[in-house]
């Protein structure tokens, strides 16, 4: 499992950032498939700088990006798309007054993800069965927590080699966090490899099968999530035992 074939994305040293502003330094992290790997770190520690990379918003500064088995440092969003990444950002960003099933219509906008729309929203429904309730209904009247399982099922209506995911606890309780995650491990589940960013470290250990540990733009961890759930540093600095 340690191929470098085996990588649906690898990340290999790459320094990022804004203007003249880096914000990440030498950074390095593989998702290989099947995998859900979380990118955890406080406010401000680059996590969502480094999707940005993968996604193509952003231009890496030195180093390398493979996905797919492809280079792709420096491709636009829509490529990236089109090679089957998709990025689910924070914040959701759904057309509150359009419909659930409309909502997710538009995550099958490309060629190849309309040719199979009808079959993809049938494994969204089956992965989100509270989804066909509110097929109907209004984004803006569902919870957050409703509408960021909306925002990751829109994500999957793309037919995805593989799904990012920016914050997806963002402003949720802690019991609506908790159905999140178990949701993205559901998806994770049926093969779908995903890096997932998050400040909620707890929660992310609980349901990653590897994490990597950002501090200032830094590197500083990474192991199996079991491993880092017991690490003292991990546990100090955002578990707070």
């Amino acid at each position: 499992m340690s191929d470098q074939a085996d990588n649906v994305l690898s990340v290999q040293n790459v320094d990022l950032g804004y203007g003249s502003l880096k914000v990440v330094f030498d950074a390095s992290l593989t998702v290989k498939s099947g995998e859900l790997v979380g990118l955890i770190g406080g406010n401000g520690s680059g996590k969502s700088t480094i999707l940005r990379a993968v996604s193509g918003m952003i231009k890496p500064w030195k180093g390398t990006i493979h996905f797919d088995g492809q280079e792709v440092s420096g491709r636009k969003p829509h490529e990236m798309a089109r090679l089957g990444l998709a990025h689910v950002p924070m914040g959701r960003q759904l057309f509150g007054n359009m419909t659930v099933h409309d909502n997710l219509l538009l995550g099958a906008s490309l060629p190849a993800a309309r040719d199979r729309r009808d079959e993809n929203l049938e494994k969204v429904l089956t992965l989100f069965p509270d989804l066909k309730k509110y097929a109907r209904e209004k984004a803006v009247q569902l919870s957050g927590g409703q509408q960021q399982m909306v925002a990751i099922a829109r994500g999957l209506m793309l037919g995805p080699k593989m799904i990012l995911l920016d914050e997806p606890s963002l402003g949720l309780s802690p019991l609506l966090v908790k159905d999140v995650m178990a949701a993205i491990r559901r998806v994770a589940d049926t093969g779908m490899p995903i890096l997932l960013v998050e400040q909620n470290v707890k929660q992310v250990l609980q349901v990653s099968d590897r994490a990597y540990v950002l501090e200032n733009g830094y590197q500083v961890l990474d192991g199996p999530s079991s491993a880092l759930q017991g690490n003292e540093m991990i546990k100090k600095a955002y578990l707070g035992l």
